[in-house]
């Protein structure tokens, strides 16, 4: 996907000069403008991408808005720029203003880093507190770069994005309250579930039960379905190196789809990586790769960043690191799978050695 590889190397650009991007026009001249012509515009055309466009906002006169966007003389997105350190959640409340007196359907709030998409789908003319797309450059999805393919110069058209951020904002508020309800099981959701078997009152004793069975249920039934998928990436991934090995020279040449097991011990391990991990990355980013002596731990998916491997198949377990460098590995013999939290702060190094 061209649009989407073109924003990775925009990423690569923002964490090559953020450190030396100190005021909010460096962020905008640096960060900003290359997004903006990422999306086709022409940010040396100032009747296509107009800067400090002057917006009148009742009795405020000569208030500026970062950048207008045209397509056909017509406005289309309004940008207001803030600084890379800055929270992009933060200011929205000037967006808002900005918005409210503009023809232009959507607004970006940014900073440079992340892109929050708005519009007016709850009230005409009205900008909804809450984007319905975000666009984050260190956790870049396909989903989201599919949507902003229409906010492209060649490919805009309002009345699919506005189908599609309707879509995404509805779907947006049901992820957020089924998270809730699995970390916190409401006493609607319990009734729902248990009146089909249980046919006795539910004494507010039994609602309190019955919640913390809840809780658990739904955490085995989610964590039991992402277990079966990860097998199934596990066996994909196995095919897919057979497939490939006439090709590339893997590091790993012991791996043997054949004759690799793996097992609930090794799986646990990997969850419990996966959980410090996500403290840094995406889960998208964390890979499993079982070989026939080991089961590692990769970032991106690729064996060239190695964060860590289990040897689980001898009497006793080790664990190896690689926060002194990928060729580096330090071994840790553990007793118990516990032990894994305490290496944290090596998992994370890891990661920025990368």
């Amino acid at each position: 996907m061209e649009l989407k590889l073109k924003l990775e190397q925009l990423h690569q650009r923002v964490n090559g000069l953020k450190d030396q991007i100190n005021t909010e026009e460096a962020t905008k001249n640096a960060f900003v403008m290359p997004f903006i012509q990422i999306l086709g515009y022409d940010i040396f055309n100032p009747t296509e991408v107009i800067p400090e466009h002057i917006c009148d906002i009742g009795t405020k006169k000569g208030e500026k808005i970062d950048y207008v966007i045209k397509k056909n003389n017509e406005p289309i997105l309004i940008f207001e720029c803030k600084h890379w350190k800055e929270n992009a959640d933060a200011h929205n409340s000037q967006l808002h203003r900005y918005y409210h007196v503009s023809k232009a359907r959507f607004g970006v709030l940014t900073n440079g880093t992340i892109y929050n998409f708005y519009s007016d789908l709850e009230k005409p003319n009205i900008m909804d507190e809450k984007p319905f797309l975000t666009i984050d450059l260190e956790d870049l999805k396909d989903g989201s770069i599919k949507i902003l393919e229409s906010f492209t110069k060649n490919e805009y058209n309002l009345e699919n994005i506005l189908d599609s951020a309707e879509a995404l904002k509805y779907i947006k508020a049901i992820r957020k309250e089924f998270e809730k309800e699995i970390e916190n099981p409401s006493d609607e959701i319990v009734k729902l579930l248990v009146n089909r078997f249980f046919d006795k009152p539910l004494t507010a004793s039994r609602m309190a039960t019955f919640k913390e069975y809840a809780k658990k249920a739904l955490s085995i039934s989610i964590n039991e379905s992402i277990s079966y998928r990860l097998k199934s990436a596990l066996n994909i991934n196995e095919k897919l190196e057979k497939q490939e090995e006439t090709k590339i020279n893997p590091i790993d040449d012991n791996i043997d789809a054949n004759k690799v097991i793996t097992t609930e011990e090794e799986l646990d391990a990997f969850h419990i990586v996966k959980a410090i991990l996500r403290e840094k990355i995406t889960a998208d980013r964390i890979a499993p790769r079982d070989t026939q002596s080991y089961f590692g731990v990769l970032l991106d998916n690729n064996n060239r960043k190695p964060i860590c491997r289990f040897h689980f198949n001898t009497v006793n377990k080790y664990v190896e690191l690689f926060h002194n460098g990928k060729d580096a590995g330090e071994k840790t013999q553990i007793s118990n799978l516990d032990e894994i939290y305490g290496f944290r702060n090596q998992l994370h190094q890891t990661l920025e050695t990368y």
